[in-house]
């Protein structure tokens, strides 16, 4: 589809014209002419039929980046952002609307007030892009930021060339370009960048320099999301369908040659399984590839030779066992889909983030060994994975802290781009997709509204103090407990009252009866939570 497009050669951005970007960028939001969505959702048009008009250039620099094929990039790219247009015009009036906050959290005493809560940007915002999807993960949380009113400066990783200049065009001949611009180049520019004063800086790449830019951001207390990765987990027990688990974490594992911060680094699986899950890896292996993973035309390349070096210095230093796939072409950045079974939580397999179409297959004796070693490994990964019974994947979602979940499948719960996606803890920071990702970049600003002829109700605030006053101000707004000081609940009055309200019939020594039981509980109740 893209074979006769020519791509230009990548050209760092100017240093001193860093500053200028993020000026101009500030300037323009403080026009105020992003808080209008009109000018939000003629921006998000722009963009939508810019992803259309430039889709052959956009999928020959996939192709020549990381040598994805056109159903890939289509797929996981092109057509997933053009999606995300449509998902955020459809539904941005209604995000951006102020919501009105009544009971329970406004109490009625003070419900005259009209409070509510106005959603408004944060103000100009750097989204710093990573290279495993280099249009989707930069341009996804723009989407957002459009959405939200905000104005931004983008930077395209500088490890896939062919897409930052791409993108650099796409947005520069498309949106209004007083509001967006795209930063090209490596560390020096990134550093330039993290040196301006952002109001939000998002970022999507290793765990590594995700601290850097958090310590950066620090200094100026400027709020991050981070969206990291991990060596992530996948557990499968006694009652998993094999032959499904195999093949699903066969395709986490294929699709963008695995450079996916969610697959899989692992699979923990009872030992008694091991060989026929083997077998079945094979097989899913054979169905994928039946004339090689290295002929075919849908399987990516690693990005560059620096990464595709660390993959095979993993594969090199294991004492595990190659048990399926372990080719390699090094003029090619080839590597094949490889699991290799080991048997340390300390093999080289286990013990570093794979970020490719590798990873490694560990026995475990039962599932509290399984999360006791995936706990070991990576007690907050960004995603795992767990095929087993409902009661069996329910103790792993309990017991094991990650960014998002799947049960039964590899990364489904991030494959849909309408739900919130994120990590957690050192997986990540903040989520975004869908209505998240205009929660990303708006301010939630409470709003009250007192009416003049209230004043005499608020006059209890005033000096001098009325302590009487204030009495009377708890009494209607301070709910008393139903718990005694041990923390036991205490049933109340009218859990009593009613209780007994069918004793002794209609007759007058009934009522009699209903009305002495009433007066106890109360009297009981009011002594026991009163102590």
């Amino acid at each position: 589809m893209a074979s006769n497009v020519v791509l230009a050669e990548f050209q760092a951005t100017a240093l001193d014209a860093i500053p200028k970007f993020a000026s101009t960028a500030r300037g323009a939001f403080r026009t105020h002419k992003t808080k209008k969505l009109a000018w939000r959702q003629m921006q998000l048009r722009r963009l939508y039929w810019a992803l259309d008009d430039y889709q052959p250039q956009l999928l020959a620099a996939l192709k020549k980046d990381l040598n994805k094929s056109d159903f890939e990039a289509l797929f996981t790219e092109v057509d997933w952002l053009k999606k995300d247009c449509m998902f955020m015009l459809d539904n941005l009036e209604k995000y951006a609307k102020d919501e009105k906050l009544g009971a329970p959290d406004v109490p009625f005493t003070y419900s005259f007030m009209k409070f509510r809560t106005r959603k408004e940007p944060l103000g100009t915002v750097l989204i710093i892009g990573p290279y495993n999807f280099p249009v989707q993960l930069l341009l996804a949380p723009l989407i957002g930021a459009i959405g939200a009113g905000c104005t931004a400066v983008i930077k395209p990783s500088e490890l896939t060339p062919a897409c930052a200049m791409v993108i650099k065009e796409l947005i520069e001949t498309r949106l209004d370009t007083s509001a967006f611009a795209v930063v090209n180049g490596g560390i020096p520019e990134t550093n330039a960048l993290m040196n301006e004063k952002w109001d939000k800086v998002f970022f999507t790449g290793s765990a590594a320099v995700g601290t850097i830019i958090a310590k950066k951001a620090a200094e100026t207390l400027t709020p991050v999301v981070l969206e990291l990765g991990g060596k992530n987990p996948a557990f499968i027990t006694k009652n998993a369908n094999l032959a499904l688990a195999a093949k699903r974490l066969l395709w986490g594992k294929t699709l963008n040659s695995g450079q996916v911060c969610l697959s899989q680094n692992y699979v923990l699986i009872h030992k008694d399984l091991v060989p026929t899950f083997i077998t079945f890896l094979n097989q899913a292996y054979k169905d994928m590839f039946p004339n090689g993973a290295k002929a075919s035309p849908d399987l990516g390349r690693i990005v560059n030779q620096r990464h595709f070096q660390r993959l095979k210095k993993m594969l090199d230093d294991t004492s595990g066992k190659i048990v399926m796939g372990g080719g390699m072409d090094e003029s090619e950045n080839f590597i094949e889909p490889t699991a290799v079974l080991v048997n340390s939580v300390d093999d080289s397999m286990m013990q570093e983030e794979s970020f490719g179409p590798i990873f490694s297959i560990y026995p475990v004796n039962s599932l509290d060994e399984a999360l006791n070693v995936a706990n070991l490994v990576h007690r907050t990964p960004l995603s795992l994975f767990t095929f087993g019974s409902k009661a069996e994947n329910q103790r792993v979602l309990n017991e094991m802290t990650s960014g998002g979940a799947t049960l039964n499948d590899a990364y489904f719960h991030a494959s849909v781009n309408t739900v919130p996606f994120g990590g957690v803890g050192d997986s990540g920071w903040g989520a975004y997709r869908g209505k998240a990702s205009f929660d990303s970049f708006t301010h939630f600003r409470t709003v009250s509204e007192t009416p003049a002829w209230a004043e005499k109700l608020i006059s209890v605030r005033y000096m001098p103090f009325d302590m009487s006053q204030l009495k009377l101000l708890n009494r209607l707004t301070i709910k008393k407990p139903d718990f005694d000081r041990s923390g036991k609940v205490v049933k109340g009055f009218g859990y009593w009252a009613s209780l007994v309200f069918g004793l002794g019939g209609k007759s007058a020594k009934g009522a009699l009866l209903r009305w002495a039981v009433v007066l106890v509980a109360h009297y009981v109740y009011t002594n026991r939570v009163g102590n």
